[in-house]
């Protein structure tokens, strides 16, 4: 266990301060890219047009028990390779891990978007494109400076806080599982014609999956914002008003980290959104807070996600401590 911990240690640090280097993955396939080509040939072998929902339903099963079962082996298998290579060994497993994590290109795609909205509200919305699914045509610079702090607060979750827990329970294993998973709810676990039985298992473990992730980043935003303000009544407030509307959310999970930033911000997030020619009526969380936000926001929920990253890394360093005494 105090191998692990210190892996997880290392590779945490180094997701927050390396990142995903785009030098690399322009010259070798990253390995989430390569997860949803496995995807992509399990859609097109096991969700043919012909078959009727409940054989779609079936293959869905299939496709995912497939997915988790081969990175779990793969986990496994590099697992026993890396423990095999003694301190070298490690060293990979934690650039494995760092190559999971996304910390810092979280940080970079956001900031992004802060820099874009000084250069105007077209280029602001193209920035934001890119890290949401809504029509950016349809915001205005408050409906983009909203979006990027929601994707910023459910991504804090999905892409950091998620694969952490997942490694520190199960090793590389777990950590392998649950991106095969959360990439194949990206790829198919859509409510549409296609995909609504064939994504339906895949959608389902996701949400199981982040679960706990969703939770625990509502409490580390929660915290965040307490040290930030050195005021303690932030925090509970903070989480009383994510347990409060986090079920409001069409996400069993993504409302926990929304709520609780749009409360530690003073913001209310969520609301109507359109995705293409489909208008949502999404609840608004902390509907008692403003709509109006701006680029400041952007770069105050930056330093909160910052700081709850830090909480996570100390976590795992008193972790490495206990386990070593």
């Amino acid at each position: 266990m105090i191998e692990r911990v210190a892996i997880l240690f290392l590779g945490t640090a180094l997701d927050r301060l390396v990142g995903d280097p785009d030098w690399l993955w322009r010259r070798v396939p990253h390995p989430v890219v390569l997860v949803g080509w496995v995807i992509d040939r399990l859609d097109q072998t096991l969700n043919r047009p012909d078959l009727g929902e409940s054989s779609r339903w079936r293959s869905g099963i299939i496709a995912a028990g497939l997915l988790v079962g081969g990175a779990l082996f793969a986990g496994l298998l590099l697992s026993t390779i890396f423990a095999s290579l003694g301190l070298l060994g490690g060293l990979f497993e934690a650039l494995v891990l760092a190559v999971f994590l996304a910390q810092k290109s979280l940080i970079d795609h956001v900031r992004a978007v802060e820099r874009a909205l000084g250069e105007g509200l077209e280029t602001a919305r193209r920035a934001v494109a890119m890290i949401v699914g809504r029509d950016p045509d349809a915001l205005d610079e408050a409906g983009v400076c909203r979006a990027a702090i929601e994707s910023l607060a459910e991504n804090a979750s999905d892409g950091v806080v998620a694969p952490f827990l997942w490694y520190l329970v199960l090793g590389l294993p777990g950590l392998l599982a649950y991106k095969a998973v959360n990439t194949a709810d990206s790829m198919i676990g859509h409510m549409n014609e296609r995909y609504h039985a064939f994504g339906w298992a895949s959608a389902k473990l996701d949400d199981l999956m982040n679960w706990p992730a969703a939770r625990l980043t509502a409490l580390l935003i929660a915290l965040s914002v307490g040290i930030h303000h050195r005021n303690r009544a932030e925090v509970g407030a903070a989480l009383s008003i994510a347990r409060r509307d986090a079920p409001l959310h069409r996400s069993p999970n993504a409302g926990w980290p929304e709520a609780a930033m749009a409360a530690a911000l003073g913001l209310s997030l969520g609301g109507p959104r359109r995705y293409g020619n489909l208008e949502v009526e999404a609840p608004m969380l902390n509907a008692a807070g403003r709509r109006r936000a701006w680029l400041a926001d952007i770069a105050a929920a930056i330093g909160l996600f910052k700081t709850a990253a830090n909480l996570l890394l100390a976590f795992a360093a008193l972790l490495f401590i206990a386990a070593a005494l």
